[in-house]
């Protein structure tokens, strides 16, 4: 059995949950989306389901991705150096390389 990234399996529950994306979600709230998803699906029921999400809308899925990290990250105070957490770019509108 290997280990599990107590960071990632949080971010893949809350990308799962049925949490609406914003700001303006408190501790209390990602807690509970955390913990009512898991118990829902499990922490492979949720890698499943992200999985699932980026091969039908792989466009949604990364920004829900990112949303996910970030609040992950500033709930669960994950500081550089104590977990690998991926800074995602903007992802507002499309990318351009430079020429």
């Amino acid at each position: 059995m290997g280990t599990i990234d107590i960071n990632a399996a949080r971010c893949e529950a809350l990308f799962v949950s049925c949490q609406p994306a914003g700001d303006d979600i408190g501790a209390d709230a990602v807690r509970d989306a955390i913990r009512r998803t898991v118990r829902e699906f499990g922490i492979r029921g949720c890698a499943a389901r992200v999985a699932q999400d980026f091969g039908d809308y792989p466009e949604t899925a990364v920004a829900r991705m990112c949303w996910a990290r970030r609040i992950v990250a500033q709930t669960f105070s994950v500081r550089s150096g104590t977990a690998p957490v991926l800074l995602c770019r903007d992802m507002t509108g499309p990318q351009q390389q430079a020429a």
